[in-house]
């Protein structure tokens, strides 16, 4: 038996993929591992508020205490303004977010303050990625070469498969990708959480040893 489970405590996990051909089978056996006792599923995108009804079935279920828990920030949302909402909605509940992949928990000052920066971080991303897809667009369209959109490679399902050790390989046989496409998207996942690492490193070097709690 799980030990969260014999507390007061309630977890609610949310899982989230943007279409309907997409699975989230990988984030809800995360968060069941992480103890979950209900786990709200929706395929819509994550840009924009609008529509997630199972997102606000899950705020709406939150007590005090309890805590609202993702795989990935990007899960949540990735509006900067959404994510600043929901995260002001669960604390007016007296709940807590949790992200296990991030290792993100904002019962604490700390992880309040890196919450905030993964926030900022996931938006600039975001728009960094939008403005490169409008500019090789326009590049492909200036040297004829335009066809229209490419079959999405399904990043999250590579992120997700390769943090449960699923070797490249099958990965690649799984999804129905080449093994350079996998290979290339595991280096950018990779250095993606080196940055994200660093960052926390970062900022917790800024806290003093032995500082007073934030709550006090």
């Amino acid at each position: 038996m799980n030990p969260r489970r014999a507390t007061n405590q309630h977890l609610v996990g949310y899982a989230r993929v943007s279409s309907v051909d997409q699975d989230t089978g990988i984030q809800r056996d995360a968060l069941d591992r992480a103890g979950c006792n209900v786990i709200f599923e929706e395929q819509r995108s994550g840009t924009q508020r609008e529509g997630r009804a199972e997102l606000e079935r899950a705020l709406k279920v939150l007590r005090p205490g309890d805590a609202l828990v993702v795989t990935r920030l990007d899960r949540l949302g990735r509006s900067l303004r959404d994510l600043a909402n929901i995260a002001h909605e669960i604390e007016e509940a007296g709940a807590h977010l949790r992200v296990l992949e991030q290792h993100v928990d904002t019962s604490t000052a700390a992880g309040r303050a890196f919450f905030g920066m993964l926030s900022v971080f996931a938006a600039f991303e975001t728009d960094v990625r939008r403005e490169r897809q409008l500019e090789g667009v326009t590049k492909a369209k200036s040297e004829g070469k335009y066809k229209g959109a490419l079959p999405r490679l399904d990043r999250q399902k590579v992120a997700e498969l390769l943090a449960l050790e699923v070797p490249k390989t099958v990965v690649a046989k799984k999804l129905g990708m080449s093994r350079s496409s996998v290979h290339r998207l595991a280096d950018e996942i990779e250095e993606e959480r080196r940055r994200a690492d660093a960052s926390w490193r970062t900022f917790r070097d800024f806290i003093p040893h032995g500082a007073p709690s934030a709550e006090r």
